[in-house]
């Protein structure tokens, strides 16, 4: 095997709200910090069905559902909190208002890490927040402290992306290690969503 590696990292979160999803469109706000980032894990639900005919497996049946995404976090700012779980927050007094929520969709960025030292730029392209849970204890005389755990599920685009078949997706992950993409195309990847058709390759020098 030429090329053994584990994970280790994960940094930078960031989250944008998408604005518009559809066969013409797909559009989102501005990309905003979330909060620290300690752990990133996700689990793809998937089914998979054998068919039998004859006495024989002779076809397979699969099936790609939701990503459900675990991030471990430092405390998350009372806006930001509301903005991604659909609450209201006045910025004029700092309060934020617990009430029915409206469901918002957003585009999901951060960085991973190999221990060979390869970094992975993601962006994962729709899903919703749920309202984490909190939990606060009294303060004594050793170093406890909590951070929280925000779930994420992401959903495919109804939005079909050219560069991929014509097909809707559910995230984009670069090697950038690889320098298969510009400098500027690596430093501005988390200024705005990337989505398969704006992820273009680096210029070859002439």
């Amino acid at each position: 095997m030429d090329n053994v590696f584990e994970y280790r990292g994960a940094a930078d979160l960031v989250y944008a709200e998408i604005t518009k999803d559809t066969s013409d469109e797909f559009t989102f706000g501005t990309v905003k910090e979330l909060a620290g980032l300690a752990k990133v894990s996700k689990k793809t639900n998937s089914s998979s069905k054998t068919m039998y005919y004859d006495n024989k497996a002779a076809g397979t049946i699969n099936s790609t559902g939701a990503d459900d995404i675990t991030l471990d976090v430092s405390g998350i700012p009372m806006d930001t909190l509301a903005d991604i779980t659909g609450q209201y927050f006045d910025s004029t007094t700092g309060m934020m208002v617990e009430q029915e929520r409206t469901t918002k969709y957003f585009a999901l960025g951060y960085k991973t890490k190999n221990t060979n030292g390869e970094e992975i730029y993601v962006w994962r392209l729709k899903g919703t927040f749920a309202i984490p849970d909190q939990e606060n204890a009294t303060e004594n005389d050793g170093t406890d402290s909590n951070g929280q755990s925000l779930s994420y599920t992401g959903i495919f685009t109804v939005h079909k992306f050219t560069k991929n078949g014509g097909k809707s997706a559910k995230a984009v992950n670069v090697n950038i290690t690889e320098d298969k993409i510009s400098a500027s195309a690596i430093e501005n990847f988390f200024s705005t969503v990337q989505t398969p058709d704006s992820i273009t390759p680096k210029t070859p020098t002439v």
